[in-house]
């Protein structure tokens, strides 16, 4: 099904930008890379737009848990070509071990229904622009479970199948999906982590080279292909549990 798809980048040069979570960490550095490749119009979403700093990307506030705001960002970003959704949390939580669901809620409520609220307003939006693309920001997680933080892998896991899923739907109308994937990024949500971590530069350089080349499946660094890998044969091939450093974005 996805495989099918033709390969057709998306230039960033000229593009009207909506960023997810853009007042920090990796929406931050997105919504300044698409400055910097030539977008005409970078929208900034954020549940604190106030904190966002840079006078060339138009805030917005933007909590893509509640409906009326992602409803409202539908309307005002009505010119938007590209959503790159960003936005995501993580409570490094495990699924048994914590006191409560209430992480894993969170974590699904956000990461999951989030962007797919966010892809079921916009998707009629880029229609109507000419068909444009979706960016989803995902995780080694995707792919693989690390214990210690169960409930962010299955959040992520459910986002990458609901990204494979409505590649295929809004492929007649010509919107390209792609979905990124990577170990731990150095950025605020990784704050305080003592383990090796991919630059934010080496991270949006990959993001953006690979929907410009037409990818529709981005894998940031070498943990990740390598799990991804594994999936051939999942579970009888992943005979260890993976370590911190190499999961998470």
């Amino acid at each position: 099904m996805t495989e099918n798809h033709s390969r057709r980048g998306f230039p960033v040069r000229g593009a009207t930008v909506l960023v997810t979570g853009a007042n920090r960490g990796v929406g931050r550095a997105l919504s300044r890379e698409c400055l910097t490749r030539g977008a005409a119009k970078v929208y900034g979403g954020a549940r604190r737009p106030e904190e966002g700093g840079d006078p060339d990307i138009e805030y917005l506030e933007l909590d893509i848990t509640d409906p009326r705001q992602v409803a409202d960002a539908a309307a005002r970003c009505g010119d938007a070509t590209l959503l790159v959704n960003s936005a995501g949390i993580f409570r490094a939580a495990p699924l048994l071990g914590a006191r409560s669901t209430a992480d894993a809620r969170e974590e699904m409520e956000t990461n999951y229904f989030g962007t797919l609220s966010m892809i079921r307003a916009f998707a009629p939006v880029l229609a109507a622009n000419g068909g444009g693309a979706i960016v989803n920001v995902l995780s080694v997680l995707s792919f693989i479970n690390f214990a210690p933080w169960g409930s962010y892998s299955a959040a992520k896991s459910a986002a990458w199948s609901m990204t494979n899923s409505v590649r295929d739907e809004l492929a007649p109308q010509g919107t390209r999906v792609v979905g990124v994937h990577a170990g731990l990024v150095d950025s605020d949500m990784t704050r305080g982590m003592e383990y090796p971590k991919i630059s934010l530069d080496v991270f949006v350089a990959a993001l953006m080279d690979g929907l410009e080349n037409g990818d529709i499946e981005v894998l940031v660094d070498r943990h990740t292909r390598a799990f991804k890998a594994l999936l051939v044969g999942h579970p009888n091939n992943q005979s260890e549990q993976p370590s911190p450093e190499s999961v998470a974005q």
